[in-house]
């Protein structure tokens, strides 16, 4: 027998020197729940280990994510008050705006500081968007209110927005509200491919969601892998400098797919359901814990990810510097 493939995985030394995919915590994003109202970390229980966090514990956080070399960490705010058309998101002293600046202050330009743009986690109703007199998230008239978001979390000082809301348009109307506004440099990661997923319950839990209803009207159907395509190549032909899949584990195929199409870097977001399970299923002792978390991000860099949002991130760079 002359091919033996078994002779390359033989030891670690040798499977370490032939491995195809690898993790390095520049590749991470760790997202970041900031809530107004909080005076102490507050836990999430559908995500053991995940906080929302008080703007102090947050810098904190920041802090430690440069130290350990992520590629940055992504700000979602939790404000105490809502409206129907989520005038929170374009106050300067709005919670996300304030957190974006508290964390820039702290690092600088060491650690990317990304943003969130989308309407959810400011409505009274829970939607990416405002909602016309029929109740329908009305498209052009969010994407007004897109614009000045972007405008207020570049002025804060973001690095990165990323508009998340799945609005026809979404992108280049943010590129050109920041390009307007003298923000040339300011990064566009879009959301090009967000499903309609059941796999976000526990995030619901972690911005205080509102929701009325659900988002199958304008957040992609599950059924559907080419229709990721033609939603990722309009972001790109719209100014998108970074495109990303959501989630991440379920649609591996759609992040292969996307990775084939395009010429930017691709993104992943590993979901709050996503971390749930296995937090779950390793709290009853019915998996390895520590190997599943690494094996599921294997998995996303292994389909095409160049990046990867996971509530792991700080964990994980740990283990690797270790």
């Amino acid at each position: 027998m002359i091919d033996r493939p078994r002779r390359l995985r033989s030891t670690e030394a040798v499977r370490r020197l032939v491995r195809e995919t690898h993790l390095v915590p520049s590749q991470l994003v760790l997202p970041l729940f900031v809530a107004e109202a909080a005076t102490e970390p507050r836990p999430i229980a559908s995500m053991p280990g995940v906080v929302q966090h008080t703007r102090d514990s947050a810098r904190r956080a920041v802090v430690e994510a440069a130290e350990l070399g992520l590629g940055g960490v992504m700000l979602f705010g939790v404000p105490q008050h809502k409206d129907a058309h989520g005038s929170g998101a374009l106050d300067p002293t709005g919670i996300l705006n304030v957190a974006i600046a508290d964390v820039r202050a702290e690092v600088g330009d060491a650690l990317l500081v990304m943003s969130d743009l989308c309407l959810d986690e400011f409505t009274d109703h829970g939607h990416c968007g405002v909602l016309d007199d029929r109740g329908r998230v009305d498209n052009d008239a969010t994407l007004r209110i897109y614009a000045q978001m972007a405008q207020a979390q570049a002025r804060a000082g973001a690095h990165v927005v990323g508009p998340s809301g799945m609005m026809d348009g979404q992108v280049e109307v943010v590129r050109r509200a920041l390009d307007d506004d003298g923000h040339e440099d300011v990064v566009v990661l879009a959301y090009a491919a967000k499903y309609a997923s059941a796999f976000y319950g526990p995030f619901r839990e972690a911005v205080d969601s509102s929701l009325q209803g659900d988002r199958r009207t304008y957040q992609q159907d599950p059924a559907n892998r080419r229709e990721a395509l033609r939603e990722t190549l309009l972001d790109v032909e719209q100014g998108a400098d970074i495109v990303m899949v959501k989630p991440a584990m379920s649609y591996l195929d759609v992040v292969a797919d996307v990775r084939a199409a395009v010429d930017v870097p691709v993104a992943a977001y590993q979901v709050s359901g996503e971390y749930a399970m296995i937090e779950a299923a390793a709290a009853q002792g019915w998996i390895d814990r520590e190997r599943a978390v690494h094996e599921a991000l294997l998995s996303i860099r292994r389909a095409g990810a160049d990046i990867v949002l996971t509530y792991w991130a700080v964990e994980v760079a740990r283990r690797l510097a270790a």
